[in-house]
């Protein structure tokens, strides 16, 4: 079975609207799921620097799916939904 891949952006405008908390939700992710997930910290995605976008900071990318104002509980969301299409 493929890994999902979650990755995590530790850039400043990220870790200031909220992913000061990615390390909890890190270790949940890895308690969790262990070896289905395969967690990547990313220096910075870029995204707040198109258009207007600092307001939906944090950012993880789960797959190739982007998922902003992320929380542990959408992020497992689209993880579970991920699972159940396996």
């Amino acid at each position: 079975m493929k890994k999902i891949q979650v990755k995590v952006c530790q850039g400043t405008t990220c870790y200031v609207m909220g992913g000061s908390g990615s390390k909890s939700i890190l270790d949940t992710l890895t308690e969790k799921y262990g070896d289905k997930i395969e967690i990547i910290s990313v220096k910075c995605f870029e995204i707040c620097h198109k258009q207007d976008s600092f307001s939906k900071a944090p950012y993880v990318y789960v797959d190739d799916e982007l998922i902003s104002s992320a929380s542990l509980e959408k992020v497992i969301n689209v993880i579970e939904g991920k699972l159940k299409n396996e």
